[in-house]
């Protein structure tokens, strides 16, 4: 195609995709275009968004289909477009010199750089005319391209600013690895800014912040202290009522624009998914609950019957429907009233549904009566079956289609983890069938792992987000079904990691050395996002492999990574994946059941051992006819004579008793995080935050 055409036809991402019809001359991201943007010695302007984001709809509709924005874009700039979840590594670099900038992040985000890919100014939605005390998008364009065409010196001097400022984001800062009053005091920190009405982080827009209340959930798990427990399960029960949730397909959405829960903008993520149904299942294990099983379940169905894609999972379907945000999920009570008729009042009164609605005059369904009796919410459930069936005949909102390793790998240890605790062996089968798929589309043939894979093409390379997340989801597999394929995998994965994307202090940068378009600085952070941190998770990984296999050269690893970003008071609470690695590390309980893993015992030992609601529990076999590794705590352990199978609780390197059966298992087991006396503290304290 000529230079002075809009390129993204011939790509693969559904984000691109919707751009390639604009009269923008986009390039995609790559070496083509920073060398277009040298030749003609023009600035580049990036814009970075992705399928399912609102406001990218916005501004894609009011400026990029505009032909007069179109034309000036054409005229002074290289266009340039980025999907940030098929190029997260380019997100990250331009969306962190936003934030150096003062500016606050999100999508779409706009970047102007110098031909060389520097950044120098940016923010992100700018509208097609001046509002909100803002200039219009135009307005911009010009002024950016009249400031660098005359050499102002702001161009070089904020290009040379930024550049600092990326190279020090991503700089790492030795420290001490984090002991127990770090983590407690991080810890109390989160959990003076949650909402102690809507459960959360307080304000809005409000966020599940899942890696936040992961940590949390652990480090209360090793604690006991009955106000963090209570804390997640406020917001995994607000969230559940809320209009977050869809209550009719199942599924979170990825944030809601007020301080309730109410209303979100509508597009619902794989990661948000993964990450809340395995915060969901440690709550169940510690305080069962029928709203926890319900909405996992409705997830699960959601994931099975939107979701699945070549096997494996899409990334997202979109918040706008015919042009509009939330049009497939919101009622009118009119409608309810012609689709239920007799039964529409008890609906009603269930799920918030007026004459006036309760956003923007229409309805968002959300639960705000109390659970009823067993008839009573069998007749709502048929009633939501109903509409389900009616919302289906209308025109649906977009899928983003293409599969990304990372994503899929937290849904699939979700799945593996959800599926002990909840008893349904089915979400096993489908976390294996998903990994198996997975591995098949992604590993190149040096065993690494490629990003993105769309319509039979790979559009992304591998980052260290994928090999951990794989290799994490590698070891949930392991540890639910004992097959040593899936531990070959997390150690295999883990030795590529460490080739490819290892610095010499023993922290991970985010691309592999070999990353062909990385521009000025290669990314490295530890801070979490609404994903969990690659390294976190990469720490996660070294120590669980060091558990499982008694190896200390794993320790050696995790403890690198942790090390490496842990002296940097400012930044340490941003790094909730992190902290809870090197929990993890120090903290653990491995659980290994010896004997025939086949025999009623075993398996009920196994059971018990699965469902436990401290994500700092290992389960490990220990089969007659195989040998544990020799500098592992339980090497030699075998069931007593006159026993079918038990369990041994190791904990810093020493194994306790035989243990011969569950309810044994569960009194000892995670020093108490499995004690009964707990579990009844968890759900009284939960129970003290009314439902709404």
């Amino acid at each position: 195609m000529p230079a002075d055409a809009n390129l993204l036809a011939r790509e693969k991402s559904p984000y691109l995709l919707q751009h390639a019809h604009n009269p923008v001359h986009w390039h995609p991201w790559g070496h083509a275009a920073l060398q277009a943007a040298q030749a003609e010695q023009k600035p580049i302007l990036l814009s970075v968004g992705y399928a399912a984001c609102h406001w990218c709809h916005v501004m894609a509709h009011e400026s990029f289909e505009d032909p007069e924005t179109a034309a000036l874009m054409n005229r002074l700039f290289v266009s340039i477009k980025v999907d940030r979840e098929e190029r997260p590594d380019i997100d990250h670099i331009y969306m962190s010199a936003l934030h150096a900038l003062g500016e606050q992040g999100g999508w779409p985000l706009t970047m102007f750089l110098t031909p060389d890919g520097t950044p120098f100014w940016g923010g992100t939605y700018f509208p097609p005319e001046p509002r909100w005390g803002r200039p219009s998008f135009r307005q911009i364009l010009q002024a950016v391209a009249d400031a660098y065409r005359a050499g102002d010196k702001s161009v070089a001097t904020n290009g040379a600013t930024l550049k600092r400022a990326l190279a020090a984001a991503s700089a790492t800062t030795p420290g001490d690895a984090p002991g127990p009053a770090l983590l407690a005091s991080v810890a109390h920190a989160y959990l003076r800014v949650t909402d102690p009405v809507h459960g959360g982080l307080r304000g809005a827009p409000k966020f599940p912040n899942a890696p936040i209340f992961r940590f949390l959930w652990q480090h209360g798990q090793r604690t006991g202290e009955p106000e963090i427990a209570a804390a997640v399960h406020l917001m995994l029960r607000r969230m559940s009522l809320g209009g977050i949730y869809d209550h009719l397909g199942g599924g979170y959405a990825r944030y809601s624009t007020d301080a309730q829960w109410l209303a979100p903008h509508f597009e619902k993520m794989l990661y948000d998914n993964a990450q809340l149904l395995e915060l969901l299942a440690f709550a169940q294990a510690a305080a069962p609950d029928p709203l926890y099983a319900a909405r996992a379940t409705e997830t699960v169905a959601w994931l099975t019957r939107d979701m699945m894609t070549n096997g494996a999972f899409a990334c997202a379907e979109d918040a706008d429907s015919e042009g509009e945000e939330g049009k497939f999920y919101v009622w009118s009570d009119s409608e309810i009233g012609a689709l239920l008729g007799p039964d529409a009042a008890s609906f009603a009164a269930a799920y918030d549904v007026t004459p006036n609605g309760n956003w923007e005059g229409k309805t968002i369904l959300r639960r705000v009566t109390p659970p009823g009796n067993e008839a009573a919410e069998a007749a709502l459930a048929h009633d939501r079956a109903r509409l389900f069936t009616a919302r289906a005949t209308r025109p649906r909102p977009g899928r983003d289609d293409k599969i990304l390793a990372d994503w899929n790998g937290l849904m699939i240890a979700a799945l593996a983890r959800a599926a002990a605790i909840f008893r349904e062996p089915a979400w096993l089968a489908l976390a294996s069938s998903a990994y198996r798929n997975l591995r098949a589309l992604l590993t190149t043939p040096d065993d690494r792992l490629h990003h993105a894979w769309r319509d039979g093409t790979i559009t992304a390379a591998g980052l260290l987000d994928d090999h951990a997340a794989i290799a994490r989801a590698a070891l949930a597999l392991f540890e639910s079904t004992g097959d040593q394929t899936y531990l070959t995998d997390a150690q295999n994965l883990a030795a590529s990691a460490l080739v490819w994307f290892a610095d010499t202090d023993g922290s991970f940068y985010t691309t592999a050395s070999d990353a062909p378009d990385v521009p000025a600085i290669r990314p490295r952070t530890a801070a979490d996002n609404a994903t969990p941190n690659a390294n976190g998770l990469m720490a996660e990984v070294f120590a669980r492999l060091h558990h499982l296999t008694g190896d200390p050269a794993w320790r050696t690893r995790a403890t690198a990574i942790i090390t490496s970003f842990s002296g940097a008071a400012d930044k340490i609470a941003a790094q909730s994946t992190l902290l809870a690695a090197a929990d993890l590390l120090e903290n653990a309980t491995t659980i290994v059941v010896a004997g025939d893993p086949a025999t009623p015992e075993a398996q009920a030992l196994l059971a018990a051992a699965l469902a436990s609601p401290d994500p700092a529990t290992i389960v490990l076999r220990a089969p007659p006819d195989t040998q544990l590794p020799a500098l592992h705590p339980a090497f030699g352990k075998s069931p007593p004579a006159h026993a079918a199978a038990a369990a041994f609780l190791c904990r810093d390197g020493v194994c306790g008793m035989p243990v011969l059966n569950a309810e044994s298992l569960i009194v000892q087991g995670q020093g108490s995080a499995l004690d009964p006396s707990r579990r009844r503290r968890a759900s009284h304290d939960g129970a003290l935050y009314q439902r709404p």
